[in-house]
């Protein structure tokens, strides 16, 4: 269960690229690429990356051949819009913002094996190549459409570059964007806003004529059903994605519009539309195949080999639709041998307090604000898994973080681990002198015996639930085995069996000692540094590989917890591994993260200024 070593978490240095291996499990992982024109928010954090990072982490500790692939979607209106408001080039604001998200993950402790970026020469020959297969094969078409021209900016106003009501019935959301309601979900067309606005200089703009490239959904339809009617079965589609999908259907297929007038993009190779860029929607889901092939040189071993690769994808429920339907039907148009998504996994949204979580209102607890905090990566990574909006909207309150940690994490678990650990460390006479016990005929122990049948149970649940990818379900399990743990301990009563019985005492302990490793192996792919840190406490190697591979035997030790460590081995310093959230600390992160970012940093400069006012007016004695 532990004697490889691990690559480090983060970015990975690939001195040999993995590749599909024939007779593995070889799977392929994406993460919503997220867009790079603000900070992520936790909302985002767990409806992509870290979701992907948790099932990437299980693959690999079941021993198998796992990649994790994401990076940043550059291209599109929102980043010249950023770029306008920030008085900067689109490029600027790309390498800014995708060394946030960055540092944002890494503090995250997420497990990339290659996060890179779409504004890529990789990505403009891929898209380019794709683009041409579906000319060739003549799934494209031209149409004339009606677009939204600003006479003050002059120029042909994108999706994004539009604001108004959203006109759908009972909706009415002031605030729609040119292609979605932010409120209702609804896809758009700019031209479909009742009370459309420029989103730069607020003046009302007028339809005109332009000619764009449509991608012929219709004519594709009976491929398409046919791998949404399989694969959705096969690889245990998540019910939302399946209702989503099947709503788009239902409306009927129309053909997608995949070009832009837009300098920032993948430029269109066909001279009459040489002077557009691809619809953003159109070339981001590509970028999981160019951000692979920055990874490695071979990247059609992961993307045109079906047979031997699953491909697994994570996203919130607003991107579903492009990856069921979208995706798809661009690849499936090149008639060539894509790897087609096997499953995937939508959430839906984490709001926030009373509200909802919002980039573009700066509402809500975002990336950059978590390390001020000083509350550990493991503590936010556990909260928002037992929080993931896997079937409905979830709430990240305060109250609710608080309630987590010092219930779960430090009342639960950490005081499951300190207690074992602090009386194996105690000197002989009155502990074990930090010496891991033997424990002869533990097979034949009562209550371990009853113990080891239910830890059993739980590890085939815990497997059952992360191969279905449902991680909460997951997370709740490995727990349940620090609980069964503490309960153990309790009826064992290891204090009074010390002095009145010392070969029970000796079986109690090294069981438990047994479960605290395991336990750091199960909650590895939610909490990393939580157990390397467990890790340290057992004085074993931090580049000790937790493993829960068939081929190892790895499953059969996890079964009998008193053979998991040897009896002998000398464990490290025992220490608390959670810190108490008190009321105070609550009611100041609270108040503190009330109101938008912009607020906040208003706020902040006023305070700045009104102290600077003071130190002014202060004589120095």
């Amino acid at each position: 269960m532990g004697d490889s070593e691990q690559e480090p978490d983060g970015e990975r240095n690939h001195r040999v690229a993995k590749l599909p291996v024939p007779g593995k499990r070889n799977i392929l992982i994406t993460s919503a690429l997220p867009y790079v024109n603000n900070v992520p928010h936790l909302g985002n954090i767990i409806g992509c990356v870290l979701s992907a990072d948790v099932f990437a982490r299980y693959c690999r500790l079941r021993g198998y051949n796992a990649l994790y692939i994401c990076g940043t979607d550059e291209y599109g209106t929102a980043t010249e819009t950023k770029a306008m408001e920030e008085n900067c080039t689109p490029q600027q604001i790309c390498d800014k913002y995708y060394a946030i998200h960055k540092a944002v993950y890494n503090w995250f402790n997420i497990s990339f094996d290659e996060f890179g970026r779409t504004s890529t020469p990789q990505q403009t020959e891929i898209c380019q190549a794709i683009f041409k297969k579906l000319l060739e094969n003549n799934w494209l078409s031209e149409y004339t459409t009606q677009q939204l021209y600003c006479d003050t900016c002059k120029r042909f106003l994108a999706d994004r570059l539009v604001e108004g009501s959203c006109p759908t019935l009972g909706c009415n959301y002031d605030s729609a964007r040119g292609d979605q309601c932010e409120k209702c979900g609804k896809l758009l067309n700019p031209t479909e806003l009742k009370d459309p606005r420029c989103k730069v200089c607020q003046a009302t703009p007028k339809i005109r004529d332009t000619d764009h490239l449509f991608l012929e959904l219709p004519l594709i339809k009976d491929k398409l059903e046919e791998y949404i009617s399989k694969m959705s079965v096969s690889g245990s589609w998540s019910q939302n994605a399946i209702q989503g999908t099947y709503a788009w259907l239902k409306d009927g297929l129309k053909p997608r519009c995949i070009t832009r007038d837009l300098k920032w993009g993948v430029p269109v190779p066909h001279e009459k539309f040489k002077d557009k860029v691809f619809y953003v929607w159109f070339d981001a889901p590509i970028g999981y195949i160019s951000i692979t092939s920055c990874y490695t040189p071979d990247w059609e071993e992961w993307w045109k080999n079906p047979e031997n690769v699953a491909l697994y994808q994570f996203m919130g429920k607003d991107n579903a639709p492009f990856h069921t339907v979208m995706f798809p039907s661009t690849l499936l148009g090149t008639e060539e041998n894509w790897t087609l998504m096997k499953t995937i996994s939508v959430t839906e949204y984490l709001n926030y307090e009373a509200g909802k979580f919002s980039k573009s209102k700066g509402v809500g607890v975002f990336g950059n604000d978590v390390k001020d905090t000083n509350i550990p990566a493991e503590v936010w990574r556990y909260y928002l898994i037992t929080n993931r909006p896997e079937v409905s909207d979830t709430l990240f309150t305060w109250e609710d973080f608080q309630a987590k940690l010092n219930t779960e994490l430090l009342n639960n678990l950490g005081n499951f681990v300190n207690r074992v650990l602090s009386f194996i460390a105690k000197p002989p006479g009155r502990g074990y002198g930090s010496i891991i016990p033997d424990s002869p005929k533990a097979d034949l122990h009562p209550s371990t015996k009853m113990l080891a049948e239910k830890i059993s149970n739980h590890i085939d649940q815990y497997i059952e639930a992360m191969e279905k990818v449902k991680l909460k379900q997951g997370l709740r399990i490995g727990m349940s085995i620090s609980s069964e743990g503490n309960a153990y301990l309790q009826e064992s009563q290891f204090w009074k069996l010390y002095n009145e019985d010392q070969g029970s005492c000796s079986i109690v302990i090294r069981t438990s000692v047994g479960l605290v490793y395991l336990l750091a192996c199960l909650l590895e792919p939610f909490m990393p540094s939580f157990s390397l840190e467990v890790l340290k406490q057992l004085n074993l190697p931090t580049e000790t590989k937790f493993s829960l591979s068939d081929e190892n035997g790895d499953l059969e030790r996890a079964r009998k917890p008193w053979e998991i460590l040897p009896a002998g081995h000398r464990i490290g310093m025992p220490s608390p591994l959670f810190k108490e959230l008190k009321d105070e600390d609550v009611r100041f992160f609270r108040e503190k993260f009330a109101g938008s970012q912009a607020d906040r940093a208003v706020q902040a400069e006023a305070e700045a200024k009104r102290l600077a006012e003071h130190l002014k007016k202060t004589k120095i004695s």
